[in-house]
């Protein structure tokens, strides 16, 4: 019997399984705990995503910040994708999985000097400048290089994209971009400014966005942006919108692919240039689990279960920082009837929780269980808290598993240290 957990994790008579493939036979080399993706999925997510804007001109640019693993970021190359960089260390990723500098978009709040100067060497397809400010530093750094930085600026809508605080990046109160009704003029005023070249205009309002109202509402404002420039003779390249399209962690229906470029094409459609997209979650979120086992579990006067796992906050930071859902499923599930627990980790902290009365089926020590939709924000936020070591990385594809990246050793973590 197979029960389909998501696209890409089923039950099985003999356990859970990631696209054929048995996780206890992986959890048998590598132990717990162990991030697993699904190539597969990752494909037909990010096909899906170009399937839905083929009537307009567009580039992806995946998220790095999403999941950097270097084999994630190759297949992703292999499918056309390009790349959205949020630091040097990204670009550093992107460059090794053999994307060219012309293929990178150069994003961050906070882009340092020695950043900048590379990104400038390299020749990055586009920096997303964040403030006048940034402008006219990458404009004396290119000068000095005797180059010219081909720029974007980020404008902040001041739209609420819906999701949470943490992760909401269009409103006038967060950190990001220059005020829409400032944007004009700051490009107006470095017209022909030696070392800049303006080629887009750039929005990001947030992730995890689950309708299209605030996706086009920001597609709107950035298109009709474009239109005032040209009027002031600044042809643009292309309107990137980012990215932040949502998953469904919940089970609840969300808008997909479809939706949100039935929501953005139209109202780029009337700027007249191509679209750059940077979806991150969207491509790998639903791709990825985090497999752990129960390591001790106890039972309070009240009632209250604990099941601990040898996963925590330092593996999987979601739960924790934003209260985040995730569907927990044993990798054996028990055939009895289904009690509330809570799923914590081992982390002395009392945020290191994963789910509160969740409804399980019983759960014993060793038991394996699989915290799914964790491709995104899982492995790429994880740390050595508690002097834990970051889990091992493996992909499934064509039947067959490969550990993309080891488990760290001590060795490891105390090298950097005299």
């Amino acid at each position: 019997m197979r029960t389909l957990v998501n696209q890409s994790f089923t039950h099985t008579d003999s356990g859970l399984v990631c696209d054929g493939v048995s996780i206890e036979s992986i959890v048998g080399r590598v132990d717990t705990p162990v991030y697993i993706y699904s190539a597969r999925a990752i494909r037909d997510a990010y096909r899906a995503i170009d399937a839905a804007f083929v009537s307009h001109p567009h580039a992806i640019h995946y998220a790095l910040k999403a999941n950097s693993t270097l084999a994630i970021v190759r297949l992703l190359r292999s499918l056309g994708s390009r790349v959205d960089a949020n630091s040097g260390g990204e670009i550093d990723v992107a460059l090794r999985a053999g994307h060219a500098p012309a293929e990178i978009v150069f994003t961050g709040v906070g882009k340092t000097r020695a950043e900048l100067e590379r990104a400038i060497a390299l020749g990055v397809g586009a920096i997303n400048a964040e403030s006048a400010g940034e402008l006219d530093r990458i404009a004396a750094l290119a000068s000095a290089q005797g180059r010219e930085a081909r720029v974007a600026l980020r404008v902040n809508p001041d739209i609420d994209a819906g999701s949470h605080p943490n992760i909401s990046t269009g409103l006038r109160i967060n950190k990001f971009g220059v005020p829409l009704q400032d944007a004009r003029a700051i490009y107006r005023a470095r017209r022909g400014r030696p070392g800049l070249r303006a080629v887009g205009v750039h929005v990001h309002i947030g992730s995890q966005i689950t309708t299209v109202d605030p996706l086009r509402r920001a597609a709107r404002i950035v298109a009709t942006l474009a239109l005032e420039l040209r009027d002031d003779g600044i042809a643009l390249e292309h309107v990137d919108v980012g990215g932040g399209l949502g998953i469904a962690y919940d089970g609840q229906p969300i808008i997909g692919p479809a939706e949100y470029a039935g929501a953005v094409i139209p109202e780029i459609q009337r700027a007249g240039v191509p679209l750059l997209l940077e979806p991150g979650r969207a491509v790998v979120g639903r791709a990825g689990a985090l497999v752990a086992r129960v390591v001790d579990t106890k039972q309070y006067p009240d009632g209250r279960r604990f099941a601990v796992l040898d996963a925590g906050m330092g593996e999987l930071l979601r739960p924790a920082l934003y209260g985040s859902y995730h569907e927990i499923v044993p990798i054996r599930p028990r055939l009895l009837p289904a009690s509330a627990w809570d799923v914590v980790g081992p982390i002395c902290e009392s945020s290191d929780v994963f789910a509160r009365e969740r409804l399980l089926p019983p759960l014993e020590v060793d038991d394996l269980v699989a915290i799914l939709d964790a491709g995104a924000y899982g492995a790429v936020m994880a740390s050595n808290y508690n002097r834990h070591l970051l889990p091992p990385e493996v992909l499934v594809e064509d039947g067959r598993f490969t550990v993309i990246r080891r488990r760290q050793t001590m060795d490891d973590v105390l090298a950097l240290e005299s």
